[in-house]
């Protein structure tokens, strides 16, 4: 349960804005938080997952042992639902995993948020950074070997 008390989360639609693009912050944990992502053959799988699921552009992510973080936001305005996007590249991903004794991969449902303004994307992306720090997996940020940026999400 988060911290306003829902159970499940709540999948808005995406709007678009004058010359504003869709942004959205996505949080996926893995099945029972099993601490399996935080290494160089998944990292590796989820990149090649994101580039299979040619819908949606991946932005700036950090892997963190049992979840990630990422910045998503639509190839074209007609793009299909976030749901449907992020089902096809867990799947992806679960079936090409390189541990078989760690299925399942992926609880069921994720958290986003769209988000519109650009320091809405800075303070996020400032807070999805320092995850492994405040984690204590590293002392810095930037040390940290499980994150990266697909594209850029320019505002």
């Amino acid at each position: 349960m988060d911290e306003v008390g829902r159970r499940k989360p709540i999948h808005q639609n995406w709007h678009e804005g004058f010359n504003n693009p869709v942004v959205v912050f996505l949080t996926i944990c893995t099945n029972g938080k099993k601490q399996i992502l935080a290494n160089n053959k998944v990292h590796a799988l989820l990149r090649e997952s994101w580039t299979e699921a040619q819908t949606w552009m991946v932005g700036r992510y950090v892997l963190m042992p049992d979840h990630l973080h990422l910045f998503c936001s639509p190839t074209t305005p007609d793009a299909p639902p976030i749901g449907r996007w992020v089902s096809f590249w867990k799947s992806h991903a679960a079936r090409h995993w390189p541990r078989a004794g760690e299925a399942p991969v992926w609880q069921r449902d994720f958290w986003d948020t769209q988000l519109r303004r650009t320091e809405c994307y800075d303070q996020k992306w400032r807070y999805v950074i320092d995850n492994p720090v405040r984690a204590g997996l590293v002392e810095v940020a930037e040390d940290w070997p499980f994150q990266g940026e697909m594209n850029s999400l320019n505002w």
